[in-house]
């Protein structure tokens, strides 16, 4: 179970009371919903297809490692872990649920993650050894099949599209190892993006979900699985009514990719994007902003192949309006590669359609710290208008300080002035400064040219940044009160 950090309490509460004897809106008069008031039947018959899972794997490297999986401020969050002995194995309590008569069980992958051996236990308390079919660390969502059974209780899936916020819902589990344990709540929210991966769609419920409820069912009150519970947000490391699971339309999907072919398969267009906001926009000269801007096109993808570049702002796929990078995300995911899609695009103001073959979503690599550079402090700002950035030419020392891929060229940051116009536009010490006003950056000099025809012409310098393992676009204020000394 991930574990994201709390957020600040609340500070007043606000008391919706009748002024006068006023009678009460009538939307607040009507109290005949219907509500569940007994979910006794529905769990008796859906208990035995719950599961615990019990992994057991190397004891783990003492050192530091990066775990490129966890959005920054999250944790694992298993049931139950035992601290290792010296030479010992690490064990790991979690759920999961079975959905076919022959053993098949879903589960969270960070559940099974690294395991040498697995073992399903059920809720007569027999103990059944399990093998994987595959996982899915983009989702969270890992498939196991329990060895030699037959005619095993099984759930079934429902729809996670049909559910409404207020909506209530049932999970079982196995938290803290106490299996069969069963808690109730609504649907809070849909669609939660959490920044644990990519494919953010979470259902939020305040149905008590604990240490070890990771990767059981979340059943709507007919009692299909219409989601698998992944995370919870808490201060404490306990429940404290915001969990988070997996829908049932992403997660059977990924569940009949990983029984067909053990992995799964995703569309791949071969891009790096951002939000086009008002600033962007303005130096991009667009009336509004729209779409979603390119900041980086791998050479070889599809998207380079069909002539895309990065400074492309893309509108469309087939038609549908793409208005955030998660909707580009998305609709490319769920495209079968090999297929041929239509997208449109603006450069330098104008309108654009393209064919793109949509290829096979490569590993997602494994992200790496950049450490701040050091090294000689040639200036941008010496003369002409300044934007606050001490800058160097990427030097093969520089680059192996700073672990700048080889292919990367441009001015390496070294520091930023406090308040300066680029501070306030997001700069920092370690970014590369590739471009500078649709000009490649290789000497300082360079970036001053840059930065005094832009100041000529206009207000902002567009400039294309190198962070971390990817690309984007930051606008610079050149208004002259703020640059001039």
């Amino acid at each position: 179970m991930y574990c994201l950090p709390a957020l600040p309490r609340a500070l007043a509460v606000l008391a919706l009371l009748p002024a006068g004897g006023s009678a009460l809106p009538a939307i607040a008069q009507q109290t005949d919903f219907d509500s569940p008031t007994d979910f006794s039947e529905m769990v008796t018959e859906r208990l035995p297809a719950v599961v615990g899972i019990l992994s057991t794997g190397p004891a783990p490297d003492p050192s530091p490692a990066i775990q490129p999986q966890l959005p920054p401020g999250m944790r694992e969050f298993f049931g139950g872990p035992t601290p290792p002995t010296p030479q010992g194995p690490m064990r790991t309590q979690g759920s999961g649920f079975i959905i076919s008569q022959d053993g098949l069980v879903v589960t969270n992958n960070h559940v099974i993650a690294g395991a040498e051996q697995i073992e399903v236990i059920m809720n007569d308390d027999r103990r059944l050894d399990a093998e994987l079919i595959g996982t899915d660390p983009a989702t969270d969502i890992a498939l196991l099949r329990i060895e030699n059974v037959t005619d095993l209780p099984h759930v079934v899936w429902g729809s996670s599209d049909d559910l409404s916020i207020g909506e209530w819902v049932v999970a079982i589990g196995n938290p803290f190892g106490l299996g069969g344990t069963v808690t109730a709540g609504i649907v809070s929210a849909r669609a939660r993006d959490i920044n644990a991966g990519p494919y953010d769609s979470f259902i939020q419920t305040d149905a008590a979900i604990n240490s070890g409820n990771s990767g059981g069912p979340l059943f709507d009150v007919s009692g299909d699985v219409v989601g698998v519970n992944t995370a919870i947000f808490s201060p404490t490391g306990g429940n404290v009514g915001i969990g988070f699971a997996v829908p049932s339309a992403v997660a059977e999907r990924i569940v009949d990719d990983l029984q067909d072919d053990g992995r799964v398969e995703r569309g791949w267009l071969g891009v790096q994007v951002q939000p086009v906001d008002e600033a962007l926009a303005r130096a991009f000269k667009f009336e509004d902003p729209q779409g979603v801007l390119l900041a980086d096109v791998t050479k070889g993808s599809p998207a380079f192949e069909a002539g895309l570049e990065p400074g492309d702002v893309l509108l469309e796929i087939d038609g549908a309006a793409v208005d955030t990078p998660r909707d580009l995300t998305f609709a490319v995911a769920d495209t079968p590669v090999g297929a041929t899609v239509m997208v449109t695009y603006l450069r330098n103001g104008n309108r654009v359609q393209a064919e793109v073959t949509i290829g096979q979503r490569p590993d997602l690599q494994s992200a790496t710290a950049q450490p701040d550079a050091g090294g000689r402090d040639d200036r941008s700002d010496a003369d002409g208008p300044r934007i606050g950035v001490s800058v160097a030419p990427l030097s093969g020392e520089l680059r192996a300080q700073a672990g700048i891929p080889n292919e990367v060229s441009g001015l390496l940051v070294q520091s930023v002035t406090q308040g300066s116009p680029a501070a306030e536009a997001g700069l920092r010490a370690g970014d590369v400064l590739v471009e500078a006003a649709d000009v490649t950056l290789g000497q300082v000099e360079t970036l001053r040219d840059a930065i005094a025809r832009a100041a000529e012409e206009g207000e902002t310098l567009l400039i294309r940044v190198f962070r971390g393992q990817g690309y984007n676009f930051v606008v610079v204020n050149l208004s002259e009160e703020v640059v001039s000394k």
